[in-house]
């Protein structure tokens, strides 16, 4: 099947009927199919099409066929370029391809034709008399200014840089994953290391809970930790809510963090184990009241996701898949990378060298997940919907005010939160020992950023400054 569609993909069926079609009638089918193309929806791009084409098409051949094209990213543009009675062709730019597509409408809004080509339609020469110039935006100059600038530190090796405004998507590409490899460069599906912002995926996983009604926020942690433990009344203090808000009172990192077997400081927490996390708690004194001061803590989130593995009796890279990763097709946010299938790029410490990338055990929910930019523009797209399930109040939940710190942060669940241009601003930053990434957005506006290297270099001030002309381009 997959040899016939390296060169052209037809799911032609000709039932030419004697409804005269507009040409305003087909786009707004196309669009529907672009949207469902965006999001992956494969099913629902199915249901678009009519009785006759489903009979002739299976369902298992459409979706070999989508999962062909959703290599080339997302559609970034469409433009009619032919018109033959009732099939309509359009040039189709993906992120990293230009393909044809000709579409056929009935009069019930559904396709009878669908064609798709791998190379874009261009008229005869005859005919082509303006060059295809493309034009670059002020925003799209800005942003490769800011990244160029990055990369001039000689101990940065990649962007990855993806911009949503008004829910339109464009993504950017610098640098090498593997330094010195000129044929290592970025792209939509390759995979990074997103420390903190697991964070967030952590907080969903909790919120997943509380929609369920297996828990409520303001529940103490101690009813889910082990008997031994029970007998430190400091734990009793601490809710689920003050783990998520980092207002438990938990320091930052545990203090017997060095102490663990095999401790390194290149890959700090791939020996802690639960048993080195229940031996810290046992007699454990927090900093201040739960639920009086934010205090940042690796800890707590740390705790948290292994708490909500004891709730669900599965790891945390289990709940990821079911509860987030698999509902939303999130391919390639993982804990652990599938050698077999995927591949991690090369991280950079500060100093510009190698350094492996980080493995967690009891900590996972603190920043063990790796994912790409296609991965997180299109969590990020989740963000901006009005829930319509229990996965998207949970999203949504997360985004809800639960602690004011000083001098305007709000703090949700996971997400920090800032007014900017009176809209709320959520955001969160990570980094690793061979990484940094940035997600924001602006749900009002359906605006985001997310920035990827793999470099610990930070790119919090260049994400900062890119958000900043999105929000305020005119």
């Amino acid at each position: 099947m997959i040899q016939k569609i390296t060169t052209t993909l037809l799911f032609a069926l000709y039932f030419l009927c004697s409804y005269a079609q507009e040409v305003s009638e087909n786009r707004l089918v196309y669009n529907r199919l672009e949207y469902f193309f965006n999001t992956k929806q494969t099913d629902s791009i199915y249901a678009l099409g009519n009785e006759k084409f489903k009979e002739q098409i299976p369902l298992n051949d459409f979706k070999n066929v989508l999962n062909y094209f959703y290599k080339f990213g997302t559609i970034k543009d469409a433009k009619q370029v032919t018109q033959d009675n009732t099939l309509i062709g359009y040039n189709i730019e993906f992120q990293s391809k230009k393909c044809y597509l000709q579409l056929a409408v009935d009069s019930s809004f559904h396709f009878s034709t669908l064609i798709l080509k791998e190379e874009p339609f261009v008229e005869t020469v005859e005919k082509y008399i303006i060059p295809n110039v493309v034009k670059t935006s002020t925003i799209d100059q800005y942003i490769d200014s800011i990244a160029k600038t990055y990369l001039t530190n000689v101990n940065t090796a990649s962007l990855a840089i993806g911009i949503i405004r008004n829910n339109k998507v464009n993504s950017f590409f610098y640098g090498e994953t593997v330094k010195g490899d000129k044929n290592s460069l970025p792209n939509p599906t390759s995979i990074y290391e997103i420390g903190s912002i697991s964070k967030i995926f952590t907080a969903v996983l909790l919120a997943d809970l509380v929609e369920k009604n297996i828990l409520s926020l303001d529940d103490s942690i101690i009813n889910y930790l082990p008997d031994s433990l029970k007998t430190n009344t400091h734990l009793h203090k601490i809710t689920f809510k003050q783990l998520a808000n980092h207002t438990s009172g938990l320091p930052r990192l545990p203090t017997n963090l060095e102490q663990s077997n095999n401790f390194t400081s290149t890959n700090p927490y791939s020996s802690y184990t639960r048993k080195d996390l229940y031996s810290l708690l046992k007699n454990i004194q927090i900093n201040s009241e739960p639920g009086e001061n934010y205090e940042y803590s690796n800890l707590g989130y740390g705790l948290l996701g292994d708490i909500l593995s004891t709730i669900t009796k599965k790891t945390y890279a289990q709940n990821i898949k079911e509860i987030i990763t698999i509902p939303l097709n999130l391919g390639n946010t993982v804990e652990k990378i599938d050698p077999k299938i995927q591949k991690l790029v090369n991280t950079y410490n500060k100093n510009g060298e190698n350094t492996p990338a980080w493995d967690f055990q009891a900590l996972a929910g603190a920043g063990s997940l790796k994912s790409s930019l296609s991965d997180l523009l299109r969590f990020v797209q989740y963000q901006f919907k009005m829930p319509e399930n229990e996965l998207e109040n949970a999203m949504a939940l997360t985004r809800q005010f639960t602690f004011f710190t000083p001098p305007n942060t709000d703090i949700g669940l996971g997400w920090h939160m800032n007014m900017t241009n009176d809209l709320i601003c959520y955001w969160h930053n990570g980094g690793t020992g061979g990484s940094s990434s940035f997600i924001a957005i602006v749900p009002d506006l359906k605006s985001a950023i997310v920035v990827l290297s793999n470099s610990a270099h930070s790119v919090d001030s260049i994400s900062e400054q890119i958000f900043e002309k999105v929000l305020n381009k005119k």
